[in-house]
């Protein structure tokens, strides 16, 4: 006798995970396959939710709307899981050049929403060199990644819903409104497996970008101490964030070529060294992890039912952005398969419908 369920979810990143309790909220059955594996784009990120971006510090896509979202459903999942791996921090943006200051000061004149300027330019210079001043940005969350993934797998292995084991494609049946994997029977499959479907025959057609980067994770000493209570995030180019017992992670990198998904010498050697003409502190690296993203082309995500095969999802192509992006549409897509309500026309995947019907 197989099993049977409603929906078979693969993949226990950060978009598996929060499909998963949404699909748990709407009574929906569903079975999760995820096999552990120490260096996925979930488990190596920094976990932070930064409501501005780039060099022209603009504020990320929908952020108005995902931000609230994101605290909300970050409590929920803290009463599943009985611990919070989520919290509110600040954000110290050092200018490593003249035309950043600027476009930090033209951009708070025009909307303050996220940013402010320091009372104080000169506090942080017994820890850092900070020739050009900064600013502060604020409204940030940071997401403890590892200490939430592991979390929920334990509490998804507690309720019977986790299979520990490599998903393999070719024993994937998909049959007109059901599909077949192994011993299980289920309505729908939903790819929640990060780069994983840039080779799935179903969606290796939609315009993925993979994207790969590098961190460092390092002692600090004395900065946290500096800090005080208020977790606090620097950033000068690259960014310092607090990660787990008093560690730092240092990053990230962000390259569109590369040869490999393994961490590499040239990145470590540029990375300590840029810490070495900014920190005033001593610092160790402890570990040096390297993971891809599934972004993709346009830079928005991959949400819902492929336009030929109704019974395969997918939930995929949060590129960075997976901390807020994720529990947006984990809910978007499991209230379109409770009720077939529409998902933001951005993500549907239905926009690839010609690419996908080749």
């Amino acid at each position: 006798m197989g099993e049977h369920t409603e929906v078979l979810v693969v993949g226990a990143g950060i978009c598996g995970t929060f499909l998963s309790m949404e699909l748990e909220r709407a009574g929906i059955t569903h079975v999760v396959i995820d096999e552990q594996r120490p260096f996925t784009a979930s488990r190596s990120a920094a976990g932070l939710i930064n409501p501005v971006t780039g060099r022209r510090i603009v504020t990320t896509w929908m952020i108005d709307e995902l931000l609230p979202f994101a605290v909300d459903a970050y409590a929920r999942l803290a009463e599943l899981l009985g611990a919070s791996f989520f919290s509110p921090v600040r954000v110290i943006d050092f200018f490593p050049t003249a035309q950043m200051r600027l476009a930090f000061l033209k951009r708070l004149e025009e909307d303050a929403a996220y940013l402010q300027l320091p009372a104080d330019e000169h506090a942080w210079d017994g820890c850092f060199h900070t020739e050009l001043g900064y600013g502060i940005i604020t409204s940030c969350y940071l997401v403890d990644m590892p200490g939430l993934l592991a979390a929920a797998r334990v509490r998804m292995s507690a309720c019977g819903i986790l299979r520990e084991e490599r998903f393999e494609r070719e024993e994937l049946v998909v049959e007109g409104e059901s599909i077949r994997y192994r011993d299980i029977t289920a309505r729908r499959i939903i790819f929640c497996d990060g780069v994983e479907s840039f080779n799935n025959p179903y969606f290796s057609r939609l315009p993925f970008a993979p994207n790969k980067g590098e961190a460092l994770i390092v002692e600090i000493d004395g900065l946290a101490e500096a800090a005080g209570a208020l977790k606090t995030v620097f950033k000068k180019g690259m960014s310092i964030v607090p990660w787990r017992d008093g560690l730092y992670w240092v990053g990230s990198s962000y390259e569109w070529s590369f040869e490999h998904a393994d961490p590499t010498e040239g990145f470590r050697l540029r990375a300590e060294a840029a810490l070495r003409e900014w920190v005033r502190l001593p610092f160790r690296l402890l570990e040096h992890v390297a993971s891809v993203r599934p972004a993709t082309l346009e830079r928005r995500p991959f949400v819902g039912f492929h336009p030929l095969h109704p019974a395969v999802g997918i939930l995929n192509g949060m590129g960075t952005k997976g901390c807020s992006l994720a529990p947006f549409f984990a809910r978007q897509l499991a209230r379109h398969i409770v009720d077939g309500s529409a998902i933001l026309p951005e993500a549907e995947v239905r926009r690839f419908t010609k690419i996908l019907s080749r």
